[in-house]
C-alpha cells in the first residue's frame, strides 16, 4: 500500500517545459515539486506540519541551487533529497493517521467492555474478536509505515552526506582544475602544469593529494566508468606527445586506483596533441592544451 502511495507520486511527468527562454526543469527537480505537491495535499498538512514543513526547506535549496546553475549535479542531488524528503513527509503523516485509527479503537474497546452486561456471551466474544482483528492489522500497517519511514530516512541522510562530500572535494579540485557536465559525461580538467613537472609523467605531491579527494568523493557517489584523458600541445614530435600523455594519464589512473577505485573500470587514454582545446601559437593556449580529463559515466 506504501509503496504504491510512493510511486503515485507525479514521477511519470517526463516532459520538459521551456517558457519565456527560461532554462528547461530537469527531470529531478520536476519530480521533486510533484512530490512537494503530492504530500501537501496528503495526511501530513495537518498531522505531520513540521515534516512537510522540511520538504518545502528541501524544494526551496533545490529551486536556489537551480536558479544559479540549472545543470551542476548540486541541484540534481537537492531536488533528489527534496524528493525523499517529501515522501518522508506523507509516510510520517500516514503513521500519524494510523495512530488516531487506532486511538478510535480502543474507544471502541472500552465501550464495549462498558456495556458487556447488556450482551449475551456470543455477541461479546464475536464483538471483541472484530475489533481484534481490526487492531492486529492496524498494528502490521503501523509497523509497515514505521519500517518505510526507517528507510527514507536513512536513505536521505546518505544522499545529503555524499553530496555534501562531492561539493567539498570538487571545491577542493577546483584549486587545480576545472568540472563541467558534457553528453560524455561529467569531465573534470586538470591542468598538466599543476599536475606534473615539465616533460615529466610523475605526479607532484599537491596533484596526488587532490586526487585522493576526488577519489574518495566518486567512490562515495558511485560511477559506470571512467576514461582518464591525457593531452598535450604541438610543441614536439606527434609521437612523443602521444607516448608523453599517456603515461600521464596512467599515472593518474594508478594513482585513483591506489586509493580503492575500481581499475577495471578506469581506462587511462593518451590523446597527444590531436584534440586542442585552445590555439598553440600562444603560451596560454599551448598551457590550456597541456592537461588531463577524467570523463565520469555517473550511475
Amino acid at each position: 500500500m506504501i509503496t504504491r502511495q510512493i510511486t503515485t507520486l507525479a514521477v511519470c511527468s517526463a516532459l520538459l517545459s521551456v517558457a519565456c527562454g527560461s532554462p528547461p526543469v530537469s527531470p529531478e527537480l520536476r519530480t521533486a515539486r510533484d512530490a512537494y505537491t503530492e504530500a501537501s495535499k496528503s495526511p501530513a498538512a495537518e498531522l505531520a506540519p513540521a515534516d512537510l514543513d522540511s520538504a518545502r526547506q528541501a524544494l526551496d535549496r533545490a529551486e536556489e541551487s537551480f536558479k544559479k546553475d540549472h545543470k551542476s549535479d548540486e541541484t540534481k542531488d537537492y531536488s533528489y533529497i527534496a524528493q525523499r524528503t517529501a515522501e518522508l513527509a506523507i509516510v510520517e503523516g500516514l503513521i500519524e493517521q494510523e495512530k488516531l485509527k487506532r486511538k478510535e479503537l480502543q474507544k471502541k474497546l472500552d465501550k464495549l467492555e462498558a456495556s458487556r452486561a447488556s450482551m449475551t456471551k456470543e455477541q461479546l466474544e464475536a464483538a471483541r474478536a472484530e475489533l481484534e482483528k481490526k487492531e492486529g492489522q492496524l498494528a502490521a500497517q503501523t509497523e509497515d509505515l514505521n519500517k518505510t519511514a526507517a528507510e527514507l530516512e536513512a536513505e536521505r541522510k546518505l544522499r545529503v552526506a555524499a553530496e555534501k562530500n562531492l561539493s567539498a572535494a570538487l571545491a577542493s579540485l577546483s584549486e587545480i582544475g576545472n568540472v563541467k557536465e558534457e553528453k560524455r559525461g561529467v569531465v573534470i580538467t586538470l591542468s598538466g602544469s599543476v599536475l606534473f613537472a615539465s616533460g615529466k609523467y610523475q605526479l607532484l605531491p599537491i596533484a596526488k593529494e587532490k586526487l585522493t579527494e576526488v577519489a574518495t568523493a566518486l567512490k562515495d557517489q558511485g560511477y559506470k566508468k571512467i576514461v582518464v584523458e591525457g593531452h598535450t600541445d604541438s610543441a614536439g614530435s606527434e609521437s612523443s606527445n602521444e607516448a608523453l600523455s599517456l603515461k600521464r594519464a596512467n599515472a593518474v589512473r594508478e594513482h585513483l586506483v591506489s586509493q580503492g577505485m575500481d581499475g577495471s573500470k578506469i581506462t587511462a587514454v593518451g590523446k597527444g596533441e590531436s584534440t586542442p582545446v585552445a590555439t598553440n601559437d600562444t603560451p596560454d593556449g599551448r598551457a590550456n592544451n597541456r592537461r588531463v580529463e577524467l570523463v565520469v559515466t555517473p550511475e
